[in-house]
């Protein structure tokens, strides 16, 4: 069974400026810098009756133009049982939309409904809960600094496989959809 999601790529300009903040904090597990990615929909293990219906449901999909996409900060997911490190990026209607498209399309092809609210953002690190407490995540948010706004325009939707880990990749595109 493969294990599916969606996503947009970061460019590599805006992938190493996002590197340069994977570092220093105990128990992170950083992402790999070529596997750094917006998720739009995150499928799971799905047979590949599923797999062949979502990726039908995506070549099908309606034209859409290059997307604009701004990260804006760093974050991190847990509050104080911290879990990941990340990127924010903005949530504006395009990408929203987007997002909303890649579940309908999921779930006509038979996959669950996706229990959490979207919240676009690339994950930089997976952090270890015992080795890695909210204090150090306030420390490392100081040490970094301020995080400038990133932009970039998506040119293309990915199909992301990953093999069976506890997350992090590595990824392989499985299939492209090009925006614009």
């Amino acid at each position: 069974m493969p294990r599916l999601f969606t996503a947009l790529e970061l460019p590599d300009d805006i992938a190493e400026a996002v590197s340069r903040y994977q570092c220093g904090l105990r128990g992170a597990r950083w992402i790999e810098r070529g596997d750094l990615h917006i998720t739009l929909r995150f499928l799971g293990d799905v047979d590949d009756e599923v797999a062949e219906a979502f990726h039908a449901g995506l070549v099908e999909a309606r034209p859409r133009p290059p997307l604009d996409v701004t990260l804006t900060g760093l974050d991190a997911f847990g509050g104080d049982r911290p879990r990941a490190i990340i990127a924010g990026v903005t949530a504006g209607p395009d990408l929203l939309d987007l997002q909303e498209e890649h579940e309908r399309i999921a779930r006509a092809a038979g996959a669950e409904p996706e229990r959490r609210k979207f919240t676009p953002h690339v994950t930089l690190a997976r952090l270890a809960k015992r080795d890695t407490q909210a204090p150090d995540v306030a420390e490392y948010f100081a040490e970094r600094g301020l995080f400038p706004a990133l932009r970039f325009t998506a040119t293309r939707v990915a199909l992301f496989s990953a093999r069976e880990s506890r997350g992090g990749g590595p990824y392989v595109v499985e299939a492209a959809y090009p925006l614009g």
